[in-house]
């Protein structure tokens, strides 16, 4: 289906005409956040009170909701951000089984695992974060130096 020069997903308008109650021009605009191009902030508005997306501008997604209805349940869990307790646990796991980590064994181990709709920087300032919340909580410390960082759990009297 082509609406003045965009061309539409008819298979994925279709199965939300046929499966919800929403007006054409919100599966319009859910069609456009599917395939990560912009939708006026009127939309954004409308689609967010009603529970259909989730994100920050520019960054949005379907809701669990609309993967539900469309299939795209895989998808939605990939591009929807996991708490930082999720990915403390994997890291302190790590390093309770192999005693130590280096920047780069952590970011192997978490790089792949944060949100598809982060940016490569995005999710590297994410793991930046979540050591420096951790080292503040004083769960792990870095026994190297800034340009080799050796992570290990701290040590719990």
């Amino acid at each position: 289906m082509t609406i003045y020069g965009g061309v539409v997903d008819p298979a994925y308008s279709r199965l939300l005409i046929q499966k919800t109650d929403l007006p054409l021009a919100d599966v319009l605009a859910l069609d456009r956040v599917q395939k990560k191009l912009p939708i006026p902030d009127e939309a954004i508005s409308r689609l967010r009170r009603a529970g259909l997306i989730e994100g920050r501008k520019p960054h949005l997604h379907v809701s669990a909701t609309v993967a539900k209805v469309t299939a795209d349940k895989a998808d939605y869990i990939r591009t929807r951000p996991q708490d930082d307790e999720f990915y403390a646990k994997l890291l302190t796991d790590y390093l309770e089984k192999f005693g130590q980590a280096s920047r780069a064994e952590i970011n192997q181990l978490l790089l792949d695992k944060l949100s598809d709709a982060l940016s490569d920087k995005q999710k590297s300032t994410k793991v930046s974060t979540l050591l420096t919340k951790l080292r503040r909580r004083k769960v792990i410390e870095n026994t190297g130096s800034d340009t080799a960082s050796c992570w290990r759990l701290t040590k719990r009297t």
